[in-house]
């Protein structure tokens, strides 16, 4: 059975996701690594996936903008 993630664990994690180019760096990892807490790494791909779709949802969003200027 795996340990469950601490408060301090979830702080650091989140602290680390503050630094803008590590933090993505580091939910790569999480997602994807072979050794990372599978709350964890479960949390990690629903953050890749939201950033996606928030991703795409700003290009529609700005790509609308532009068509209506022009």
């Amino acid at each position: 059975m795996e340990k469950q993630m601490s408060v301090g664990d979830w702080i650091v994690t989140y602290l680390l996701m503050c630094i803008p180019v590590i933090g993505i760096i580091m939910l790569f990892v999480w997602a994807f690594g072979g050794d990372t807490q599978p709350s964890k790494k479960t949390w990690a791909q629903a953050t890749l996936i939201w950033a996606v779709v928030m991703t795409v949802l700003w290009f529609l969003v700005l790509g609308s903008m532009m068509a209506a200027l022009y």
